[in-house]
């Protein structure tokens, strides 16, 4: 069962970040044989929620900003980069995930593997850019 909650919970969350519809059909013998037993971790770096309640993910990386998604508890999100911005509970670094336009706040989610701030990110892609290697001649 728990395994089904996990499933489900997947499912929704990429549909919600790919546009699509999830469809689970529960006490399926068909989807409880093609299950697997556990699920891969997303691509480093990622990060897992570590809030009973659950993660807002956000338009931007401010408590005032609108909620654009939730993610539940032990959910994975791929990490793209990292900001300082609003503290929560003592710790002001945001993240930006990797398959969405949205951030979430570093205080209820732990982290796996390198993130880099996304001046550098920015930076690099602006740098390497066909616009700006025709702007530089």
């Amino acid at each position: 069962m728990i395994m089904l909650k996990i499933f489900e919970r997947r499912a929704r969350h990429i549909a919600a970040s790919s546009g699509a519809a999830a469809v689970v059909v529960l006490g399926s013998p068909l989807l409880a044989a093609a299950a697997p037993a556990q699920f891969a971790p997303p691509v480093q770096p990622y990060a897992t929620v570590t809030s009973q309640s659950g993660l807002n993910e956000r338009q931007y990386p401010s408590t005032d900003s609108s909620v654009v998604a939730v993610l539940e508890y032990q959910d994975q999100v791929g990490l793209r980069c990292k900001v300082r911005a609003q503290t929560i509970t003592g710790n002001d670094v945001w993240y930006l995930l990797r398959d969405t336009q949205a951030w979430i706040s570093a205080s209820y989610a732990v982290r796996t593997g390198t993130v880099p701030y996304c001046k550098d990110v920015q930076v690099n892609r602006l740098t390497h850019s066909p616009q700006a290697t025709d702007a530089m001649g």
